[in-house]
This record gives C-alpha cells, sequence and structure tokens, in this order.
C-alpha cells in the first residue's frame, strides 16, 4: 500500500520517498524505520530548511548586502542545490525566486558601473585640479609653505580611486613631475642660501675684529664714523648661520657698546666741567633778548657786538644745551639783522630812483591817453573811447602803486 500525505511528495511501502516537481517525481531517499508521516516531515524539514536560506539570500541581494559579482555566485550555488536537493516541497518555487534575483541583480550591477563611471569622472576632475595646482606651485617661490602643500597634495592623490589606466598614468607623470621640479628648485635655493650664509660668515668676522680693534679708541669722532661704516656693512653682508649670525653679532655689538659707552663718560665729564659756561650764557641770553622789539637800531646793534664777543669767550656748553642756546641766541641776532635790512631797502638810492621814474613815465602815458580819450569823445567813436577808457583805469592802478612805492624808499 502507498501512503500519500503531502502535495509535493509520497512515501512508498518499502520507505522511500518521493517529490513532485515540473518534470515529475524522483526519489529523494528512504526512510524504512520510521512511518510514512515521519519520512515525510523529515524529507519537508530539510525543504523548510532550504526556503529560509533562500529567504536570507533573497533578504541580502535586495537589500545591496552582496556586490553583484558576489550575488550572482551565491544565487547559483543555492540554486544547484536546490535543484538537486533530496527534499519535499516546492522546490520550483524555490528555483523561480532564485531565478528573479537575476534582473535585481543586473540592475544593481548597472547602478554600479554608473556609480563607479561618476566616481572615476570626480575623481579625474580633482586629480586635474590636483596636478594644476601642483604645476603652480612648481614654478613659485613659496618653499616654507609650497613643501607641505605639496604632501598634502600627495596624500589627497592616494586617497583618490584609479581612472583608466591612460589617464590616470598621463595626470600623475604631470604630478610627479612637478613635485620633482619643485623639490629640486627648493634644494637649490637653500643651497645658494647656505653658500650666501657661508659668505655673511665670513665679512660677519672680519667686521666683528676691526670693531673690537676699535673698541678701546679715545679718537671719538673718527672712531664713532667708522663704527658707522662698519654698521652699514655689517647689514648689507647679510644673515649668516643662525647659530654664528647670534655669536658674532655679541662680539660686533659688544665692542660697539664699549666705545660709545667709554665715549658717553667722558662726554658726560666734559658736560660738567661746562655747566659753568652755560650759567654764563644763560646770562647773556637774558641781556640779548632784551634788546628785543628794537627800538634803536644802532645802540642794540653795538650792545649786541659786545654779547656776541662774550658768548664766544665763554667756551662750549653741555650738549643738551646746545641746540636750545644756540637757536635763542640767533633769534636775537636775526631779528636785529633783518630790522638793518629793511632799513637799507628803503633807503636803497638806485630802487628809489626806478620808483621814481616809473612815476614820471606813467603819469606821462596817463596824460597821453586823457588827450587821445578827449579826441575819441569829440568824434564819437565809442569803440575807441571804451578802449581808452579801460587803459587808462589801468595806468592809474599802477601810477597807485608806484607812488607808494616811492614813499617808502622816501620815508
Amino acid at each position: 500500500m502507498t501512503v500519500t500525505s503531502h502535495e509535493w511528495g509520497r512515501v512508498e511501502d518499502d520507505g522511500t520517498v518521493y517529490v513532485r516537481t515540473g518534470e515529475g517525481e524522483r526519489s529523494v531517499g528512504q526512510y524504512p524505520e520510521g512511518t510514512a508521516d515521519e519520512a515525510l516531515r523529515f524529507y519537508t524539514d530539510r525543504f523548510a530548511a532550504l526556503e529560509t536560506e533562500v529567504g536570507l539570500l533573497e533578504q541580502r541581494v535586495r537589500a545591496n548586502k552582496l556586490s553583484p559579482d558576489e550575488a550572482t555566485t551565491t544565487v547559483k550555488t543555492v540554486r544547484a542545490q536546490v535543484a538537486g536537493a533530496n527534499a519535499v516541497g516546492d522546490l520550483q518555487g524555490l528555483i523561480g525566486r532564485l531565478d528573479s534575483l537575476g534582473p535585481v541583480i543586473a540592475g544593481q550591477r548597472q547602478a554600479r558601473k554608473a556609480e563607479r563611471a561618476k566616481a572615476a569622472a570626480e575623481s579625474k576632475t580633482q586629480k586635474e585640479a590636483l596636478v594644476a595646482e601642483a604645476e603652480k606651485l612648481a614654478t613659485s617661490s613659496d618653499w616654507r609653505n609650497g613643501v607641505n602643500r605639496m604632501r598634502e597634495l600627495l596624500d589627497t592623490w592616494k586617497a583618490l580611486p584609479r581612472i583608466d589606466k591612460a589617464s590616470d598614468d598621463e595626470l600623475w607623470r604631470r604630478f610627479s613631475t612637478a613635485r620633482t621640479t619643485y623639490t629640486k628648485a627648493r634644494k637649490a635655493h637653500f643651497a645658494g642660501q647656505q653658500e650666501k650664509r657661508e659668505g655673511a660668515r665670513v665679512v660677519k668676522e672680519r667686521l666683528a675684529k676691526q670693531a673690537e680693534a676699535l673698541a678701546s679708541s679715545t679718537d671719538w669722532g673718527p672712531t664713532a664714523g667708522a663704527y658707522r661704516d662698519l654698521m652699514r656693512d655689517w647689514k648689507a653682508a647679510g644673515p649668516a648661520p643662525r647659530d654664528l649670525d647670534d655669536e658674532l653679532w655679541k662680539r660686533f655689538r659688544g665692542a660697539q657698546d664699549q666705545f660709545f659707552n667709554a665715549r658717553d663718560a667722558e662726554n658726560a665729564k666734559l658736560d660738567e666741567e661746562f655747566a659753568a659756561n652755560a650759567e654764563v650764557k644763560v646770562g647773556l641770553l637774558a641781556e640779548a633778548e632784551a634788546l628785543v622789539p628794537v627800538t634803536d637800531l644802532e645802540a642794540a646793534k653795538r650792545a649786541f657786538r659786545d654779547i656776541a664777543e662774550k658768548w664766544d669767550a665763554a667756551g662750549k656748553v653741555p650738549r643738551d644745551q646746545m641746540k636750545d642756546l644756540e637757536a635763542r641766541i640767533r633769534k636775537v641776532e636775526q631779528a636785529i639783522r633783518g630790522l638793518e635790512d629793511e632799513k637799507w631797502r628803503r633807503s636803497d638810492p638806485e630802487k628809489s630812483a626806478r620808483a621814481d621814474d616809473m612815476v614820471g613815465k606813467l603819469q606821462a602815458a596817463i596824460e597821453d591817453i586823457e588827450t587821445q580819450l578827449a579826441a575819441a569823445r569829440a568824434k564819437g567813436d565809442q569803440k575807441l573811447v571804451s578802449s581808452l577808457e579801460e587803459n587808462l583805469t589801468s595806468r592809474r592802478a599802477f601810477l597807485e602803486m608806484a607812488r607808494r612805492a616811492s614813499d617808502e624808499f622816501s620815508a
């Protein structure tokens, strides 16, 4: 007797289990030691496990958890397992579900291809921008910041996905060439700088020795001038290697300070000695400034000459007072001299004669114009009358100025 207890399979009396497929029945195994129900349950459980596996695979594929190639391989493997499975159930239905994943995978493959194309296009654009910036840096002289920026550009390049081989190789060639060009130029620059610093070291060592040789000089004026020349040469020499530059500067500045401190100390002694001279000149200034404003020019001149003689005889004063005292005595001198010059200007016979001559000539010209104007009016020549009147007004104005000038010379 044959026992049938499942829509997708049956069990023979001998315990042989069959599964129904679209191509007919096929044996999936024997279960001789149990009942028919137990045999069917055993093989339907196997189908349930397969169905669970297919369901999980569907979820992973539709959720895009696998790459298209991984998904295709896995579906193919599971399909083969289902097609030859020793299980009872809708095996053809499972195969259909697996086959329905093909278009899904194909769509995902196409989407990934589009994403890769987009990523490649973006990567190419970014790499072209990196190349352009690197080539610009290669022609610059930004040695401090440029090297860091070149390093950043390289790190960014490495993080970008590759593009088609021909384009990637060409862009890399340009990028690498720019980096090499910049690196060589930077090394050449710093080599040149080092050479210049070494030359500056030689010059500054010589200048430091010269400064030290002058440090004990008491020939204040010429030595101070020599130090100014040495300082000019020091600045023109440029920087030496940093560790030596500071040391050489300390030597140079130390020698300079030694000389100028000694000079300042000597000047301080002289200033102390000259303090009494300054007191004398302050008293003479009081006398001189009392002469201004000048009321009697000749008396003021005599008094100032006497003050000037005493001023010269008084001698030197402290340096911090010299400028102020000299400015005050010069101001009195200029006031007297200015008044004397003004007096001479007013009494200059040549200028007085020229002024008188100008008055005479203008009066004669005015009389001539007045005669012409009377004649023009008599004739009724209005155009000529207007012209002569304008000329007469101008000449009279000049005559007034000439008379004032003549009066000043005769005052």
